[in-house]
C-alpha cells in the first residue's frame, strides 16, 4: 500500500473514530456500561472504572496493528490500527488534559474550537445520571447555546467546576 494511501486511511478512520466514539458515549456508556461511566459522573479522584474503557478501546487498535506487523493481515490493519490510536490520543489530549486536568498543564483554551470542545463536555456533566445528559462527542461539539437549550428543557443546570 502506498504511505500516501495509508495516511489518508488513517485520517479517515480518526474522522469515523468520532462517530464510533458518539455512538459508544451515549448509547453503551449512558446505557449498559453505564456501571463504569458513572465514575466519570461523580466526584472522584484521580483513576475512575470509567477509565477501563480506555484499555477497552486501546484494544482493536493494538490487535490490528500487531495483526497486519506481525500475523501476514493486510496493510490497511495497521493504517487503521493506528488511526483508532491516533483519536485515543486526541481524546485523551482534549477529555483528560484539557477537560479535565487530570494532568498538570498551564494551557488555558482560547481559540473557539477548543473553549467550544470545553464548554460542551462541562454541559454534559450537568447531568450526573445516565438520562438527560448532552453533547456525547469528543472532537467535535453542537454549539452550546443549543446543548444550553436542551438542558433548560430538562430544567437542568451545569455544576460549577465540572
Amino acid at each position: 500500500m502506498h504511505v500516501a494511501f495509508g495516511i489518508l486511511l488513517m485520517i479517515v478512520t480518526v474522522i469515523a473514530m468520532e462517530l464510533v466514539a458518539y455512538a459508544m458515549h451515549r448509547w453503551i456508556m449512558h446505557g449498559p456500561g453505564w456501571f463504569l461511566h458513572k465514575s466519570h459522573h461523580a466526584p472522584s479522584g484521580k483513576l475512575e472504572a470509567n477509565d477501563l474503557y480506555g484499555l477497552i478501546f486501546a484494544a482493536p487498535s493494538v490487535l490490528l496493528i500487531y495483526g497486519g506487523l506481525n500475523l501476514g493481515w493486510p496493510d490497511w490493519t495497521v493504517w487503521v490500527g493506528a488511526g483508532v490510536a491516533a483519536y485515543g490520543l486526541i481524546y485523551f489530549g482534549f477529555h483528560d488534559v484539557i477537560v479535565h486536568k487530570r494532568l498538570p498543564h498551564r494551557l488555558v483554551p482560547r481559540s473557539r474550537y477548543l473553549k467550544r470542545i470545553v464548554q460542551a463536555h462541562r454541559l454534559h456533566h450537568a447531568v450526573e445520571s445516565r438520562e438527560g445528559a448532552v453533547s456525547f462527542g469528543f472532537i467535535w461539539a453542537p454549539p452550546p447555546e443549543k446543548l444550553k437549550a436542551e438542558l433548560d428543557k430538562g430544567r437542568l443546570r451545569a455544576p460549577a467546576g465540572r
